[in-house]
């Protein structure tokens, strides 16, 4: 069972789907392909596919059956909007997000072309916030797909970032993560490249989120910047992130 994620913005993993397929420049060094195989290896049922897109239906209904709030990364070992993963199955996932009202669930997609076609056929509900990953200035188109959606709460997750963003437009977007690869094979990060996303947030109000330095020890990088630590929120979350354990990986 997976306990409490290590990802900094957020308490829970859900993953009613697994498996992926590389789409961009930020998908080299994908933590999620490298985790599939490990769990692959181990014999874990789920993964029996290894990282080939599959649906787990047994799992639509499990944030149901936690009634204490939650903050809810949703697929974090796949794509909601890869091209394998029907719209009724994508319908079926986001009704069990609005049954479960008492969590908030973070979406994060590189698809934005599907986000935004299939985004009239969704039930937006206010607990669900919709994320699109853009890694350098060539996903900067990405960001337009995320603001014609229906979702109340929309965000950026710049992760890993891997050139200078010129003329990044936040408009329309409440929260922006910021982070450096990590691992062996990890790209490097350059403060020139954080800097004019942090102070484009902080004039025109954004959260801005910076997660972390990354390379081969992202713990010892750390998360300062400038000396200070931003981790800030598109809105607060007034529930600290249970300790029990939750859903399957």
């Amino acid at each position: 069972m997976a306990q409490k994620s290590k990802i900094e913005w957020t308490h829970s993993t859900w993953n009613p789907i697994t498996g992926c397929t590389k789409i961009s420049e930020g998908c080299t060094n994908c933590y999620a392909e490298s985790m599939a195989r490990r769990l692959h290896a181990m014999g874990q049922e789920k993964y029996k596919k290894g990282f080939s897109v599959t649906l787990h239906p047994q799992c639509l209904e499990e944030p149901l059956k936690f009634k204490k709030p939650h903050l809810i990364f949703v697929c974090s070992m796949s794509d909601l909007f890869h091209k394998d993963v029907p719209d009724e199955y994508i319908q079926k996932v986001f009704e069990t997000m609005n049954k479960a009202e008492q969590h908030t669930f973070q979406i994060l997609t590189k698809r934005s072309e599907r986000l935004r076609e299939i985004s009239p056929k969704l039930n937006w509900t206010t607990n669900i916030w919709a994320g699109v990953t853009v890694e350098s200035h060539r996903q900067k188109a990405r960001i337009k797909d995320l603001v014609a959606t229906g979702a109340k709460i929309k965000w950026l997750s710049v992760e890993p970032l891997l050139t200078v963003i010129e003329d990044l437009s936040v408009e329309g977007i409440d929260w922006i993560v910021v982070g450096g690869e990590s691992g062996p094979k990890a790209r490097p990060l350059r403060e020139e490249w954080v800097l004019p996303i942090r102070d484009k947030c902080l004039e025109t109000g954004t959260a801005f989120f910076f997660k972390q330095w990354g390379g081969v020890n992202k713990k010892a990088a750390g998360n300062l910047l400038q000396g200070q630590r931003y981790e800030q929120m598109p809105e607060i979350i007034s529930t600290e992130p249970s300790q029990q354990q939750l859903f399957p990986v």
